[in-house]
């Protein structure tokens, strides 16, 4: 089996405990975590040879940050030191019908002032199979836009297998710039996380009461290298208590996970990460469709949990949850 290779930015999470206002917090809970880093240690806990490649400044920031994905068994050789800054996002948890919200302090930090890929491509593509990446980085700068293109041409002229979850943040660039770069990465694309919205603002797929299939199969015919499709459809009763349900595209055909109910959420940042861990575990194991797809929405359904940002169960635990037959998961 080949390595799952992930890059992007990792950043110190700051959150404020027992749903307080930022305003009003005196100290903060510290995780470290990003999408793509996220990604890497759902899969490596399942068994894979993950790897994250970033920069990070050369201090006990950057230090720590290698210390987290060491700990959930991440390879760290392609993680780079230097530069001025480890970026932070502030997050103020949510509670009942006030939703939780983020603020980003991420300008001049040192994977989003890189401004050339500082990897040896030979190294950084050795035996990798697949390369994990999301619609955050080329968020991040004009120069990220063009590297990433770089990366995804470099991985298919490799015949590596390449994974973009959208992950679309208003907060970082408008719709109009991110379709106009999904659609360049598409025809390179062989796995996409990409939910109804996605398939509207950023596939351009007419808007009508089509079912989520339907979207799935135009975006399958205008991208036929597109192989796989997938989401969660997420109902929101309040900040502590949502559903979920699990979507699959794959070989023309749509699978959907039951629905989870997930009444005591502790914390869903990154549930979405450790759901694109499961299907991509799913796919490398070559799973039977509809056990790669309640494997994923479980996995996510778990990440609610625990606190910060990232999966901390094993293949194992999420198929105990599994075979549980519950609708709900007990903590």
């Amino acid at each position: 089996m080949g390595k799952i290779l992930a890059i992007g930015e990792i950043m110190l999470r700051l959150s404020t405990s027992q749903q307080e206002r930022l305003a009003e917090s005196s100290q903060f809970n510290n995780h470290y975590g990003g999408g793509e880093a996220n990604v890497a240690i759902s899969l490596a806990n399942f068994g894979h040879n993950a790897r994250f490649a970033s920069k990070v400044p050369a201090n006990p920031l950057g230090t720590a940050v290698k210390q987290h994905l060491n700990k959930y068994g991440v390879g760290t050789e392609e993680l780079l030191f230097g530069g001025e800054r480890l970026g932070i996002y502030f997050l103020e948890t949510g509670a009942g019908f006030r939703p939780s919200s983020v603020i980003y302090d991420r300008s001049n930090s040192s994977f989003a002032q890189m401004q050339h890929l500082e990897w040896d491509f030979d190294t950084l593509f050795a035996e990798v199979e697949l390369l994990h990446l999301s619609g955050i980085t080329p968020a991040l700068s004009s120069e990220w836009r063009k590297m990433m293109l770089q990366l995804v041409k470099e991985a298919k002229r490799r015949e590596i297998l390449v994974n973009l979850d959208i992950n679309y943040r208003s907060k970082l660039w408008s719709i109009a710039d991110c379709r106009a770069f999904v659609q360049e990465l598409a025809p390179y694309l062989d796995f996409c996380s990409a939910a109804r919205l996605d398939a509207l603002n950023f596939f351009e797929i007419p808007e009508t009461d089509q079912a989520l299939s339907d979207y799935y199969e135009k975006i399958r015919k205008r991208y036929p290298n597109i192989k796989v499709l997938y989401s969660t459809t997420r109902e929101v009763l309040n900040a502590q208590h949502n559903r979920l349900q699990g979507n699959l595209y794959l070989n023309g055909k749509f699978y959907q996970s039951k629905v989870y109910n997930i009444p005591a959420i502790v914390d869903r940042v990154g549930a979405g990460d450790a759901f694109t861990g499961g299907v991509l575990h799913g796919l490398l194991e070559h799973s039977e469709p509809q056990k790669l797809i309640d494997f994923a929405t479980v996995a996510a359904v778990a990440k609610h949990t625990v606190h910060g940002d990232c999966n901390q169960f094993s293949k194992e635990q999420i198929e105990e949850f599994l075979l549980s037959g519950s609708n709900e998961i007990k903590r």
